[in-house]
């Protein structure tokens, strides 16, 4: 009985952690984030409630053009991303958006946001979308779910998991992303293992991709975008 009682506690804990896993609830109606404050914290620590006005609330982003967007042309992409690191009245709202404009071939390449889901509407071109389920326990291989997306369409990836959205249209693409976070974060996977510093241990990352070391040298010799 002892065991039985223990084992629904420690469930319990480990569901209450779970139900907590992304960013909180908000305890009261806004909580918009103070960059001067001396203060860290999970978050971003509340602007006085007293100082907040309307325009904590606005931001002009621009977000009618690609101008004055992240230019990464080594793979076709400007980006805008607007999270609660560059609009504060984002603080505990639990999202945020981007813009992304693809040129022809135009890829994001493969990356997980590690602290939210992501759904994406494709406003103009044809992209290819897809995410890798986590690794099944049966044996069986990661299962990719794929789609062509036009404009109108739209897609989710599940937080946390490996996916990548790629222009195969011969024009230029727009797509719109709306994140379940104030700061998803993004993690991509050639990045983080062949651009990491200091480096990954050749020794690790050969057993890892199975490949010959001159191959890992080339590849950790390379300048790899962030994303």
């Amino acid at each position: 009985m002892v065991s039985l009682q223990m084992a629904s506690i420690v469930l319990l804990a480990l569901l209450a952690s779970s139900a907590r896993a992304y960013d909180n609830n908000p305890l009261q109606d806004f909580c918009v984030a103070d960059p001067q404050a001396a203060v860290f914290v999970n978050g971003k620590p509340c602007k006085n409630p007293k100082l907040v006005e309307a325009n904590d609330f606005y931001k002009p982003a621009g977000f009618n053009t690609p101008v004055g967007g992240v230019n990464l042309s080594s793979v076709g992409l400007i980006t805008k991303l607007l999270d609660v690191n560059q609009f504060p009245g984002l603080n505990t709202m639990g999202l945020s958006i981007a813009r992304i404009d693809f040129a022809p071939n135009g890829l994001i390449p493969l990356h997980t946001h590690p602290r939210g889901s992501e759904v994406v509407y494709v406003l103009e071109g044809t992209v290819y979308v897809g995410f890798v389920s986590s690794n099944p326990l049966n044996g069986q291989k990661n299962k990719l779910f794929s789609k062509i997306l036009n404009p109108g369409d739209a897609f989710i990836f599940p937080v946390g998991l490996v996916h990548f959205l790629y222009n195969v249209g011969r024009t230029k693409a727009l797509v719109f992303a709306a994140f379940s976070s104030q700061n998803p974060g993004f993690v991509s996977l050639a990045n983080s293992a062949f651009g990491s510093a200091p480096p990954i241990s050749q020794d690790v990352l050969t057993k890892v991709f199975r490949l010959d070391k001159q191959v890992i040298t080339y590849l950790q010799s390379q300048i790899w975008p962030f994303i």
